[in-house]
């Protein structure tokens, strides 16, 4: 009867990178504190890490939406 259920990662084509896994983690510690807003998540970002994966810059808007899509598009 499980495999009626979901299952979390069925879409999952490989597993997280430890970037993957700072990110995800980064970002639901900034949900869990109610920030939901683009500009607020790439200052907690900025504060709290991790950096942008392959530069030494801090996060634009522009970069974690990339960087989301690209995610999200893997």
């Amino acid at each position: 009867m499980s495999h009626l259920y979901l299952q979390p990662h069925q879409a999952r084509k490989r597993q997280p990178t430890a970037y993957e896994d700072l990110l995800g983690d980064s970002l639901e510690r900034a949900f869990s504190s109610d920030i939901v807003e683009l500009d607020a998540l790439v200052a907690y970002l900025n504060d709290h890490g991790p950096q942008p994966q392959d530069t030494s810059t801090m996060w634009t808007a522009e970069l974690l939406t990339t960087e989301l899509q690209r995610l999200g598009n893997d």
